[in-house]
């Protein structure tokens, strides 16, 4: 069985804006919109290196993409970022009346996604922003599980011919997936292989659900990890692969329970696959201030969350 091992920490969003600048080497056509937060959501690497493809709009959210929309229109090539709150519902009517109903393939970057925003509190933790974006149609939505994942996710973002949803996050965290794999949006990556339950994570949820899966492993549960980094186009043959062959599926989102990844993947299992699954989300809550090791913990979604679902879909499958 493929153990996975983290040699290092480091941001998502870092991978995020070191990306941009590579890709702005190689094309001249790409520019980059932000608002007020452009050191944060490391925007700035963009800037400080194309200052004349660099525009701010300041807190104006919604005139970042319309005006992203303009610039696609004149040949260009968009990347609009902001916190995940902000990206995704502030400019909601504007992404889906100009981008989503044009099919205009802007690329939306949302740093600082899920619950562990943490000290920003819950104005600014973006627990809704995968249900919004998955229900428009056209729209790709994708989550990297870390910083490599990301710089591949952003790069392969060049051949999307439909508007993009990217979710990434603030803090530092484990580096651990095969830097020479392949990356395709729409196709999962199964990490780990087993046999008696599958975990489907996304985000930062795939790296506790490995933690999770070595704990299950010690009790002589065998269980699959899957990153589902795609949310919109879903893998469905991955998934109906794996109810098949184990029977049992735990979903892990930094999310609302509603409309994220669990929801997506009980749709597939409604229609073509009906299996036990249980999901591990934030329960229909918002969130508060504290560190994000803290808040994963306080609303089940950490690793400890993971293990008890997986037990307890284990039984619901004996039954």
């Amino acid at each position: 069985m493929l153990k996975l091992q983290s040699s290092e920490n480091k941001a998502t969003r870092q991978g995020f804006g070191e990306m941009l600048v590579e890709l702005g080497k190689e094309n001249p056509n790409i520019v980059v919109l932000g608002v007020d937060v452009t050191p944060s959501v490391k925007t700035d690497l963009f800037m400080k290196a194309f200052p004349d493809r660099f525009f701010s709009v300041g807190i104006s959210e919604q005139d970042m993409i319309g005006t992203a929309a303009g610039l696609y229109l004149a040949g260009k090539i968009p990347f609009v970022s902001a916190y995940g709150e902000f990206a995704a519902g502030r400019p909601f009517d504007q992404i889906r009346q100009t981008l989503a109903y044009s099919v205009i393939p802007v690329k939306i970057c949302a740093s600082h996604a899920g619950i562990t925003v943490g000290p920003d509190g819950a104005t600014h933790q973006s627990l809704e922003d995968m249900s919004i974006m998955r229900s428009l149609p056209h729209m790709v939505v994708a989550t990297p599980c870390d910083y490599l994942q990301t710089r591949k996710m952003i790069r392969a973002s060049l051949d999307l011919h439909q508007p993009l949803y990217v979710r990434y996050f603030r803090d530092n965290t484990p580096v651990f997936t095969n830097p020479d794999a392949p990356f395709q949006f729409g196709k999962a990556d199964k990490l780990i292989d087993g046999s008696d339950v599958t975990i489907i994570a996304c985000g930062l949820q795939v790296w506790e659900a490995i933690l999770a899966e070595e704990t299950l492993a010690s009790e002589g549960i065998s269980a699959r990890v899957i990153n589902m980094h795609t949310l919109k186009p879903i893998d469905r043959a991955c998934i109906i692969e794996a109810a098949e062959q184990t029977g049992a599926i735990v979903t892990a989102e930094d999310h609302q329970i509603h409309g994220g990844l669990g929801s997506a993947v009980a749709e597939v299992l409604s229609q073509s696959c009906p299996t036990p699954q249980e999901f591990v989300a934030v329960n229909d809550t918002f969130g508060e201030s504290g560190k994000g090791d803290e808040l994963m913990k306080k609303y089940g979604i950490a690793k400890d969350a993971i293990v008890a679902a997986t037990r307890k879909v284990i039984q619901r499958k004996k039954r």
